[in-house]
């Protein structure tokens, strides 16, 4: 094999680092990863890998939202694992009916272990500075987020604290207190599962890019979006052109790989298409599309509920929502026409 072979043959995933984890904690790492649907939405987290002491504001019509960094600079797309572990441990004690807190604490070498970081003293320090630029990174905008406007200044998190250390530098248990804006999202179940491949991807850009695939384009067959548009919202520094070849760069990557998660994209003129990968849609839910039928009578009954609007819209609006949350549906007929009320679309 020859040397001009290997850097197209070398995976692009970042390897697995604790392929046989502690039993004693393998409930807690095994949480399902969540992500906050705003963070996904929005341009939060900076693609850069050196510090980025640029101001941001990013606008979108009448919604606009501004970060600005603190000394260490702005929090990066890698300091968000910290937020997904918090989101996630939350996510799992609420759907255990545990009660969840804005002050949270857990153990740093199992928030590590779940994001696929490094275990070593170096792991510990990059921890650190992540916890130093999610707290010092300021974030105005008047996005909403779990029924709330905002028109204030705040962090991705008020507060971090290493409640132990070892005496090689090594911190043990870390104590967090999360942003109001994060915890809405929590509390309101305003995100959305990620596959766990996503702590894998070494690139900033993938991140990015696949959180907005998960967001957009969800269980649907295929979304699109401008070029343009598709930089601004990865937050981006590059110029169209160069932002095309990284994106190129990697879906070249992906067809000889396949290491991006659950979707591949597809550049054609100014577009670019994004579709889920096969099976990706019935791997991620507890039920099978089947069971997502509705009964012929269904609709007569929605069309009282929803006189005006086209059935087989609403439907499709309804199937893509609960494909996406991954929401276990019991009876299709019934939460189909409680979807319908839900959305005002029933007008006494």
């Amino acid at each position: 094999m020859t040397k001009d072979l290997l850097p197209s043959q070398r995976s692009p995933l970042l390897p697995d680092r604790h392929p046989q984890r502690d039993l004693f904690v393998c409930d807690i790492v095994d949480a399902v990863p969540k992500g906050d649907m705003s963070s996904m939405e929005n341009p939060v987290f900076t693609l850069s890998t050196k510090p980025d002491m640029r101001t941001r504001r990013y606008e979108r019509g009448e919604n606009w939202i501004q970060i600005a960094p603190s000394r260490t600079g702005l929090a990066t797309v890698h300091d968000r694992d910290v937020l997904i572990y918090c989101i996630s441990q939350c996510m799992a004690a609420l759907n255990d009916g545990q009660p969840v807190q804005r002050r949270m604490r857990f153990k740093a070498y199992d928030l590590l272990v779940a994001t696929n970081r490094q275990t070593s003293g170096r792991g510990y320090e990059l921890l650190k500075d992540a916890l130093r630029r999610l707290q010092g990174t300021q974030i105005e905008t008047n996005l909403r987020q779990g029924g709330k406007e905002y028109f204030k200044v705040f962090g991705l998190i008020d507060s971090a604290e290493i409640v132990k250390e070892t005496r090689d530098g090594r911190m043990l248990d870390v104590e967090v207190t999360l942003s109001d804006w994060v915890f809405d999202a929590i509390e309101n179940n305003h995100v959305l599962t990620l596959n766990r491949q996503y702590f894998k991807l070494r690139k900033p850009l993938e991140r990015r890019l696949y959180e907005i695939a998960r967001k957009h384009c969800g269980a649907q067959s295929a979304w699109k979006v401008g070029t343009e548009l598709l930089r601004d919202k990865c937050g981006s520094s590059s110029t169209l052109k160069e932002f095309r070849r990284l994106l190129g760069k990697i879906i070249e990557d992906d067809a000889e790989h396949d290491h991006m998660p659950d979707y591949a994209f597809v550049i054609e003129g100014d577009i670019v298409i994004v579709r889920p990968k096969k099976g990706m849609r019935e791997a991620a839910l507890p039920f099978p599309l089947s069971s997502l039928r509705l009964a012929p009578d269904t609709h007569a009954e929605a069309r009282h509920l929803a006189p005006g609007w086209d059935m087989y819209h609403l439907e499709n609006e309804w199937r893509s929502w609960v494909l996406e949350k991954g929401i276990g549906v019991k009876n299709p007929n019934k939460h189909f026409l409680s979807f319908c009320r839900k959305r005002g679309a029933y007008k006494r």
